[in-house]
């Protein structure tokens, strides 16, 4: 709690400013709520949507020797570099020897034999 003055003077003009300013603040909400009542109401704005998670995905991996991976789309190893490809192309990359994500392993739904060593 705060300290409040001790003497008469000090607590009547601590009480005058709280009254003037509860005075300004009443004042303002009617101000407001007669601006609400005679504008037009705006709908809400629309949620964005989210951009829906690609089913496969391609990353460009590797430093100095670039390696391809191929990802599911909802992969939590792919990182933020995904680029989305549909089912046929993923298959496509990974029979041209782009590697599969070991976290994910998209290649086991996508009917891929499994990579050799």
């Amino acid at each position: 709690m705060y300290d409040l003055p001790p003497d008469l003077d000090r607590l009547r003009t601590l009480e005058t400013w709280l009254t003037l300013t509860l005075d300004r603040v009443r004042q303002q909400i009617k101000n407001v709520e007669q601006r609400q009542q005679t504008a037009p109401q705006d709908p809400p704005p629309a949620p964005t949507p989210r951009p829906r998670t690609p089913d496969w995905a391609i990353v460009q991996t590797g430093i100095g020797t670039p390696t391809t991976e191929i990802h599911r789309g909802d992969c939590w190893a792919a990182g933020k570099t995904l680029t989305p490809i549909t089912a046929e192309r993923a298959r496509a990359e990974l029979a041209d020897g782009a590697k599969p994500c070991d976290a994910c392993r998209p290649d086991r739904p996508l009917g891929m034999p499994p990579p050799q060593p």
